[in-house]
């Protein structure tokens, strides 16, 4: 039979939402009655992640649009074909979110996917952005702040949880007025912005 538009988004969400890989759904499928092969299940994501590629492409375009983004990557558990364990990917984030500047475009966030944590991946996944970008101190940034950029450089808003970091634990470690004094007034700043 063919697998209806429901089935498909459930299986879609399932693997996407709910983090449950093909092998799990179709065990889950096979407890009910319904035979439905991995591979067959696969082929058929495929179709939905090929239908839905204009859509992730304008959703992309809208991000990649905005005067300021938010970047950061997080390692994600890979299934490794026969191995029943898993590898470390990377999961790519740009976010953009004009409400807190009363900005009137709607907010959206984009993910790409990698193997690993090159910093060839985000200078791809940004090759035609330019504008200021909030990041953490991830050395595979560095490229894109670059004054000679093909496309001009991308505007570094350093994360003053990360910068914040440093200061913490050598102001821990050598307990030097400066890095504690540091601390203090990045506290301070924190205060006032969580008012």
């Amino acid at each position: 039979g063919m697998a209806g538009a429901s089935l498909l988004a459930h299986i879609a969400t399932s693997k996407s939402c709910g983090h449950l890989p093909l092998c799990r759904q179709a065990e889950i499928y096979a407890r009910s009655g319904v035979d439905v092969d991995r591979g067959q299940l696969a082929e058929w994501l495929g179709h939905v992640a090929w239908l839905l590629k204009p859509l992730g492409e304008l959703i992309a375009s809208h991000v990649m649009a905005g005067r300021v983004i938010h970047a950061d990557d997080t390692p994600v558990p890979v299934l490794a074909p026969g191995a029943g364990r898993t590898k470390t990917g990377r999961l790519w984030t740009y976010v953009r979110d004009d409400r807190p500047f009363a900005g009137p475009d709607p907010p959206a966030a984009v993910f790409f996917y990698s193997r690993d944590r090159g910093g060839e991946h985000p200078e791809q996944h940004l090759a035609g952005y330019a504008g200021l970008m909030q990041a953490d101190a991830y050395a595979g940034f560095n490229r894109l702040y670059e004054a000679n950029r093909k496309g001009g450089p991308i505007t570094e808003a350093a994360c003053w949880a990360h910068g914040r970091r440093k200061f913490f634990d050598l102001a821990r470690k050598k307990k030097e007025q400066i890095e504690v004094e540091a601390v203090e007034r990045i506290d301070a700043l924190f205060a006032l912005e969580r008012e």
